[in-house]
């Protein structure tokens, strides 16, 4: 009764001298790549490789929000497949995601706001996802608890409605990965850090650990947040990326108030509400880079005044945790899907900024097709880093995003 419970991934595997394929990230996108490895395409011999244990860094830190209303005709198709992903998942790993199609809410507060959701909209209604504008009645009606007066300082203008998204449970994600990944014999060791990767004549050779040399044709790095100081530290690829911190909290148990996802880019919040009645929120990242999984009482005291003003029934409620992680944007705010570029066998999965959890299955699908094949998937091929030097940026941010210390 008191016994060592066995881990749901198994116990902890030999570390091999050599694999088909090494995954260094723990993460969700490296740990559905190497269950797609396994479960699709028959490659059983793949080790992750994971500095401290899975789910450590935004798999476990995220506020566990799907979607599928992207800006761009390259990014929409992805996420409107990840989106129908989750139930097809959950029956095929026969692990409970807790996955939730309660709807996403996103509010506008300026007719400028409304041009441009009108936009987003038809964009998503092309590729056939399920999206439409509703009037500031309609979001009423949708989230009954919203203030639609005009005394926030932001009124409620209208907004955009997305029936097919929703929320998942993520660390539910990241053990049943690991779980279906490991029944397919995939090595999942935790605890190991990789401390070079090898290259000969333009191809990988291997991976150099704290536990020893591994001998492999393929690596992916999907580091997550360390991915660009891994890329340039071990082969001198230098990612356009900044790291920084993002910041989420959950509010004391309350009774069933908000069915949808809501969430406003003017007071850079948003919030749904979880099986256990807390109220789960977080906001934009902090706009200067950094390393810190620290919280800060200038965030906490915007989400509360933020949260006041469009749901005025959650003034004076208690915030019961706070946590933060790490968050790797690029430039135009679109990942970076690459391989065998300069290196054969090398590959990347990284960049997601805000949008790394809801990827990561769909990624994970088609990275596992890329590196069993050599041959890159079409849906990946618009996120290869060589779009940055040939100037070929993705519009899913309106301008450029530039962060530095002096932000």
């Amino acid at each position: 009764m008191f016994g060592r419970k066995k881990p749901l991934w198994g116990e902890k595997p030999p570390l091999s001298s050599g694999y088909d394929a090494v995954i260094i990230g723990g993460g969700l996108h490296g740990l559905a790549t190497a269950y797609f490895l396994a479960a699709r395409h028959n490659m059983k011999n793949i080790a992750v490789i994971e500095k401290r244990y899975i789910g450590f860094g935004g798999a476990g830190r995220n506020t566990a929000i799907v979607r599928a209303n992207q800006r761009t005709q390259e990014n929409l198709p992805l996420y409107k497949e990840g989106l129908e992903l989750w139930p097809v998942l959950t029956k095929e790993l026969d692990f409970n995601l807790m996955f939730y199609n309660c709807g996403n809410l996103n509010l506008a507060h300026s007719e400028a706001a409304l041009k441009a959701m009108r936009l987003q909209t038809a964009s998503a209604q092309f590729h056939g996802i399920d999206i439409r504008l509703v009037d500031r009645k309609e979001c009423k009606e949708l989230i009954p608890c919203l203030d639609i007066s005009d005394r926030p300082r932001y009124p409620v203008y209208g907004g955009m409605f997305h029936p097919a998204g929703g929320i998942v449970r993520h660390d539910a994600v990241v053990w049943g990965l690991a779980k279906g990944a490991a029944k397919h014999g995939v090595h999942i060791h935790q605890g190991t850090q990789v401390t070079a990767i090898n290259t000969d004549k333009g191809r990988i050779t291997s991976v150099d650990t704290d536990k020893g040399k591994i001998n492999t044709p393929r690596v992916l790095n999907a580091a997550g947040a360390y991915s660009a100081a891994l890329s340039w530290h071990m082969l001198g690829i230098k990612l356009p990326i900044s790291v920084l911190t993002i910041q989420a909290m959950v509010t004391q148990p309350l009774k069933p108030l908000l069915d949808h996802v809501v969430s406003s880019g003017m007071y850079h919040c948003y919030a749904n509400q979880t099986l256990k009645g807390e109220i789960a929120t977080g906001a934009h990242m902090d706009p200067w880079p950094n390393y810190t999984n620290q919280n800060s009482a200038h965030y906490i005291k915007h989400q509360a005044e933020a949260l006041g003003e469009f749901l005025p029934c959650l003034r004076g409620v208690k915030f019961m945790r706070c946590w933060a992680g790490l968050a790797d944007m690029t430039p135009d705010m679109a990942p970076i899907i690459d391989g065998n570029d300069p290196f054969q066998g090398y590959y990347t999965d990284c960049g997601w900024g805000y949008f790394g959890f809801k990827s990561s299955i769909v990624t994970g699908k088609y990275m596992a097709e890329y590196m069993a094949s050599g041959q890159c998937p079409d849906m990946l091929k618009p996120f290869n880093m060589r779009r940055f030097e040939n100037h070929r940026l993705m519009g899913e941010t309106a301008a450029l995003v530039n962060y530095s210390p002096d932000n």
